[in-house]
């Protein structure tokens, strides 16, 4: 995590509930580079030093800021971030070291350094070498030795890239930038209706470049890449714009700092604002590569990705996440550990998404555009999930008075999923040939007949957070033969039979351990003779083995109209396309997925989980017996 006050850990604790209602302590300890046990003290400080005015409570794991007296929790803040001296940190240190040094023109004196910040001559030799290593990836060096004085090496290019991703705020905070100035950048926005935060970069950009040109670092001759934005319509708009700004200080701007300044207008948010958006022409070559990647989804996973009346929007995102990546414009993603955790599916498609744009423009994706690409996809995977859900209707059965029977119906009303229908359902009708018009039945007594539908036992007053747990593993369950609507979290538990379970043999290949599966399957009718060439042929297109030790070979059966679902355990592991396999998660779709699509999103997100999930996959790696592996599969829904 970039912190926003300094080595002031608490105030970046209470910070991170200003994004996120809930959190987990590893997601904080993992945010802020602490232990568990730090962040459980921490908290604990920090409930004392807010007197009552708010505090930090949680159970299991999970904590929520609950404000009690929005005033005083405001002063409680202030005064903690305020006690966080400027130079007492040593992040702000490193930001006053930079400054200093790409200002000065001459070699800068360690000694008159440490005396203009009052630290020790040993404190500012850490903070260098901090720094130094810090500065390695933008190819910037300090060069020089104590007694000389020391000077910054590097392009004005990457100088410059380093102050945008680093340390802006801290450098130029109070610059004073000419209000015509200020006017002209507002008006210029006002009138393309693009977003404040499209204002705010670029205004950071034209501050660093009106701050840089007008002390004589002049960004100097660029690659060709860059001149050949010139091209661009957005250039025409961004040179008038820079052209008055000139006029303003009366003095010309070169083309070289106006394509500095178009950079953060090509290389945007996606705005919401639709006309905004259209302000900027789009670059028609996004259009094969998004053909690409959907092609490469659905190669790799078997899912089909509608984009419908989300296409215009993905293809701005692309061609601005092209154009970030392509010129160094960093992008950082204050949900990418939220997104990763829940919406493990949509994640894995963005990293799919992220190798067809790596490989066909030859850059390379951060993780924290994959996690903006994964937004986008978890969106496309909910919606695609909401289209396919078909009716789901549930029938509670009751035996008492009318108005206990309406206290059940109220309490049920709560629970069950938006779009399913409820039907009320006295004992003496629910037979079986009644119960059969239903996916799933509730019921406070025991049932007189025998009933193929699942069925969960209820009570009069109910919890209702397990309920729902149960109701909505079994709309998931609906295509397979003997359902069990337990409290467990992995709907894979209620799929998975015992002939398909497999302890492999790790002195064997991957391959030959594949085929053991695939064999046993097919002798016992869960896939046809044709399927282990099928899932060859898929394998030397794309490998199938994630990281994270669990492979997922997959491809259509034709021995069922049902998803099959195979697991294979190697407890001492074996290698395969450069990888680590513990776990070998074998897939058979049917030829026509439609009502399944939805089931096969639902085991992609739990393998995923479990391939992000060391502890989990080990345990389920150690299993034995089919029986061992059912209790390593057993998660609390939360």
């Amino acid at each position: 995590m970039k912190s926003l006050f300094g080595d002031n850990r608490l105030a970046n604790l209470l910070h991170l509930f200003h994004n996120t209602q809930t959190l987990s302590v590893t997601n904080m300890a993992a945010k802020l580079n602490v232990s568990d046990r730090t962040i459980r003290n921490d908290i604990k400080q920090l409930n004392q030093m807010l007197k009552g005015c708010a505090l930090i409570d949680g159970t299991q794991g999970r904590y929520s800021l609950r404000v009690f007296d929005a005033e005083g929790f405001r002063a409680a803040a202030a005064e903690l971030c305020e006690e966080d001296d400027f130079l007492n940190s040593p992040r702000n240190r490193m930001d006053y070291l930079f400054g200093k040094l790409m200002r000065s023109d001459l070699p800068v004196i360690t000694d008159d350094l440490a005396y203009e910040m009052s630290i020790g001559r040993t404190t500012l030799m850490g903070d260098l070498k901090k720094l130094r290593s810090e500065l390695e990836e933008y190819q910037l060096t300090i060069v020089g030795k104590t007694s000389k004085g020391l000077t910054l090496y590097g392009s004005e290019t990457d100088i410059r890239r380093y102050v945008l991703d680093n340390c802006f705020d801290a450098i130029y905070s109070s610059y004073p930038m000419d209000e015509e100035i200020e006017e002209l950048i507002e008006d210029f926005f006002t009138q393309k209706r693009l977003e404040t935060v499209a204002r705010k970069n670029f205004h950071r950009f034209a501050v660093l470049m009106l701050d840089r040109f007008l002390t004589g670092h002049y960004i100097g001759k660029m690659s060709e890449r860059f001149y050949d934005l010139t091209a661009r319509p957005e250039f025409g708009m961004v040179n008038a714009l820079v052209d008055r700004i000139g006029e303003s200080i009366q003095i010309p701007l070169p083309v070289e700092e106006k394509l500095f300044v178009l950079l953060p207008i090509l290389g945007m948010r996606t705005p919401a604002d639709v006309q905004g958006m259209r302000s900027i022409e789009l670059d028609e070559s996004v259009r094969p590569l998004l053909s690409k990647i959907v092609d490469r989804i659905r190669l790799e996973l078997n899912l089909s990705i509608q984009l419908g009346d989300f296409t215009e929007e993905f293809l701005y995102h692309l061609m601005f996440m092209v154009n970030r990546l392509r010129f160094g414009i960093r992008l950082s993603n204050p949900m990418k550990e939220d997104l990763i955790e829940k919406y493990p599916l949509a994640y894995q498609v963005a990293g799919i998404a992220a190798r067809v744009v790596e490989q066909e423009r030859q850059i390379q994706v951060t993780p924290d555009e994959q996690a903006y690409l994964a937004t986008y996809f978890g969106v496309l995977l909910t919606e695609s999930q909401i289209r396919m859900e078909k009716r789901f209707c549930i029938a509670a059965v009751y035996t008492t008075g009318r108005i206990t029977a309406r206290l059940v119906e109220t309490q049920l009303r709560r629970v069950i999923p938006h779009g399913a229908e409820l039907t009320m359902l006295p004992v003496e009708q629910a037979t079986e040939e009644r119960l059969e018009d239903f996916d799933l039945v509730l019921t406070t007594v025991p049932l007189k007949e025998e009933c193929s539908t699942p069925v969960i036992a209820i009570n009069e007053i109910f919890n209702e957070q397990e309920l729902r747990r149960k109701i909505d593993k079994a709309r998931y369950l609906e295509q397979v033969d003997s359902p069990v609507l337990d409290g467990n979290w992995f709907v894979m538990a209620g799929i998975l039979k015992k002939e398909c379970f497999f302890v492999l043999d790790s002195a064997k290949s991957y391959e030959e351990n594949l085929r053991t599966m695939v064999y046993a399957l097919e002798e016992r009718g869960f896939v046809d003779n044709g399927f282990l060439e099928r899932l060859e042929q898929r394998e030397e297109q794309s490998t199938m083995v994630f990281t994270g030790g669990v492979a997922l070979p997959h491809t259509v059966q034709y021995a069922t109209d049902r998803l099959t679902l195979a697991v294979g355990v190697l407890p001492k592991g074996i290698r395969s396309a450069e990888r680590e396999v513990n776990v070998v998660f074998l897939l058979g779709l049917p030829e026509q997925l439609d009502e399944e699509d939805n089931l096969l999103i639902r085991i992609y997100d739990e393998i995923i989980t479990i391939a992000q999930d060391s502890e989990l996959r080990e345990r389920i790696a150690a299993a034995d017996n089919y029986q061992t592996l059912l209790q390593a599969l057993y998660r609390e829904a939360q």
